[in-house]
């Protein structure tokens, strides 16, 4: 645990240390609200309420949080660190997971430049605060799992724009297979019970279930599997790797 958290604590300052954190967190604090209250047209609706942000939020996930991901082993394999990392008496457990939080830390805090609309709904009205609630819980799960498989896609290489581009790609067949026209055209190319499977395995699917208020256990454990694989597959592939150089 010492060793994780010293790693975590490394990691989270090494986003500050770069512009990316700084880039980052300026872009989702921008992009959330001008989604908000411009393409949701937040007004038009005539209610006091954040659907319009959940609506494009996992959208802004899944670009942002590959982008937060793509450094966590291909920036190690490319500056020649992995190596060491790997020297050390920390397991590579330790390793994935330290990486994984101090990403997830930064998803949080973008989540909280957010929280001022909250703020303004309330005071404009009386929105359902708890389906807010859910829906930021539900954010930041969905947005663990597209930062796992991210930072799983990650290992296999050493270029941090080809890590981006994999995450990215990832994340969109993960989010898509939940989409009316995707499930339809699956369900003509499947049977019926594979196309149901497949589009079981949306995020979006259960993304909209917590946003709506209605938290079940099998949606938050659908999450849950989706970062444990992701970080399972991190810490194969880096095993895979060691002694085997770059």
């Amino acid at each position: 645990m010492t060793g994780l958290y010293a790693l975590y604590r490394r990691e989270l300052a090494a986003y500050f240390q770069t512009p990316l954190a700084y880039v980052f967190l300026s872009v989702f604090a921008l992009a959330a609200p001008g989604f908000t209250w411009q393409a949701g047209a937040l007004f038009d609706t005539g209610r006091a309420d954040l659907a319009p942000l959940f609506d494009y939020l996992p959208w802004l996930l899944l670009f942002l949080m590959p982008a937060l991901a793509m450094r966590a082993w291909a920036e190690e394999r490319d500056r020649g660190t992995l190596e060491m990392l790997l020297a050390t008496p920390m397991s590579l457990w330790s390793a994935a997971g330290a990486k994984f939080l101090a990403a997830w830390t930064m998803a949080a805090c973008a989540l909280i430049l957010t929280f001022p609309l909250w703020i303004a709904m309330n005071y404009l009205g009386a929105p359902d605060n708890g389906a807010i609630a859910t829906g930021y819980g539900g954010a930041l799960l969905l947005a663990g799992a597209y930062l796992a498989l991210g930072q799983a896609l990650s290992a296999t290489t050493p270029n941090q724009v080809i890590a981006f581009v994999l995450g990215a790609g990832a994340c969109f067949l993960v989010t898509i297979t939940g989409l009316p026209f995707v499930f339809d055209m699956l369900a003509d190319h499947l049977p019926g019970a594979s196309a149901e499977a497949l589009g079981e395995l949306s995020a979006l699917a259960r993304f909209e279930s917590l946003r709506r208020g209605v938290v079940t256990l099998r949606d938050v454990l659908y999450f849950l599997s989706l970062i444990g694989l992701g970080l399972t597959l991190s810490v194969t592939l880096i095993d895979a790797r060691r002694g085997g150089g770059r």
